[in-house]
């Protein structure tokens, strides 16, 4: 791989696009002001967060860094879309259980289920957890009931006549009903309604994007065309988990309709932890897939995709385009890349992540104890373009590119 060198870049822009997220995007600054404190102590650079200027019409903030002897102003905005998240979230209980019903009927009847498993395990068996768990705690909730109405017949009936067996029912509905409300109100423990709404919601449409989603897709669209007008040296599209597949669709809509000046900034893109072949493997995913087409074939803006085999919720070192079944004889990108959280992370920290599944989902955007050539603040905050900084980097040679998705047409 290789790319025209470019000079040190002064002012970037940055728009961050979340993954399946309901939470304000307040937790992404934070988690950005505590980490990149954290990686300046450990790498020996500077770096400070700053307001961001009034009136702007997203959230974000500005960063001052001096990194590899440069000064660099960025300027990160969150390209929400929390509110169509916590929207879709709103079903109850049992409006829950027919979404895990349906979610499940659409990934095994279309075949996707089995074949995502054959290519990573451990993003699946993540699917597969909320359906096992709301599964577990509706039989124990059954169980719980059906021993209320034992004792209430056994001990109550004999007392209350022939009102017992109506108080044995009504007890017995109670602990149902009180048990998964108990289970659903523990869920920031137990995430299993989280993650079942998550995959529900790109399962919906059978991988088409909702109305909704496309939408503020379209103002995704606007926010990075202006800022490709404006006099910034680097626009990064950085998308993470869900996000990342949104910002494939967002940028190969720029492409498409020719908004991409030759003369303003550099416009790059940075995917991370990617869940790309949970949507693109559906039969309905034409548009994601197409995209995905569009954008491995282009010159314009570098793709680096970076996962990690620590991280059991992303495809790791899956190439999304290839996996995806729409690799043409044109394609350059993404470029596969590993975070390799075992070499980067030290051992004893390693050892404190290694089950926080989660948590480790989120470490692309986190400082490392000993980084490789991944540094998210570095990417975001120093003075190299994101081509430039991987122009020499030869891909991972464990990532995975055969084609394992049944479905592979495109849109018109």
């Amino acid at each position: 791989m290789s790319s025209q060198p470019t000079p040190h870049i002064r002012t970037r822009r940055v728009f961050y696009i979340p993954g399946y997220d309901p939470f304000p995007p307040r937790r992404y600054r934070e988690l950005y002001r505590k980490q990149s404190a954290i990686q300046a102590e450990i790498s020996g650079y500077e770096i400070a967060l700053k307001p961001k200027s009034e009136g702007a019409s997203r959230y974000g903030w500005n960063v001052g860094a001096t990194i590899e002897h440069h000064k660099v102003e960025t300027d990160i905005t969150v390209l929400m879309w929390s509110d169509i998240v916590q929207t879709s979230m709103e079903r109850g209980i049992f409006g829950t259980y027919l979404l895990l019903l349906r979610t499940a009927w659409v990934y095994i009847a279309s075949g996707a289920l089995f074949r995502l498993m054959r290519l990573r395990k451990g993003p699946v068996i993540a699917a597969l957890y909320p359906v096992g768990f709301l599964l577990l705690q509706l039989l124990v909730s059954l169980a719980l009931a059906a021993c209320a109405i034992w004792l209430s017949k056994t001990y109550l009936v004999p007392w209350l006549g022939q009102f017992g067996d109506a108080v044995a029912g009504i007890a017995g509905a109670v602990i149902f009903v009180g048990i998964l409300k108990w289970f659903k109100a523990q869920d920031s423990k137990f995430f299993a309604y989280y993650l079942m709404h998550d995959y529900a919601y790109s399962a919906q449409l059978k991988g088409a994007n909702p109305p909704e989603l496309e939408a503020r897709m379209k103002e995704f669209v606007e926010d990075i065309s202006a800022a490709l007008q404006s006099d910034f040296d680097e626009v990064l599209v950085v998308g993470h988990s869900s996000g990342a597949h949104i910002g494939v669709s967002v940028l190969a809509d720029l492409l498409r309709a020719e908004r991409i000046p030759d003369d303003g900034p550099i416009l790059s893109f940075l995917t991370l932890g990617q869940v790309v072949p949970m949507v693109s493997f559906l039969p309905e995913a034409h548009r994601l897939r197409a995209d995905l087409q569009i954008l491995s074939a282009q010159t314009q803006i570098p793709w680096i995709d970076v996962t990690a085999p620590g991280d059991g919720c992303a495809f790791a070192l899956c190439d999304p385009v290839s996996v995806s079944g729409v690799a043409t004889a044109d394609k350059q990108w993404p470029l596969v890349i590993s975070a390799a959280f075992t070499q980067t992370l030290s051992a004893e920290r390693w050892r404190a992540l290694r089950w926080r599944f989660f948590r480790l989902h989120f470490q692309y955007l986190c400082a490392f104890d000993q980084p490789g050539d991944y540094d998210y603040f570095k990417i975001t905050a120093g003075p190299q373009s994101l081509g430039s900084r991987y122009a020499n980097r030869q891909p991972s040679p464990s990532r995975i590119e055969t084609s394992a998705s049944r479905y592979t047409s495109v849109a018109a």
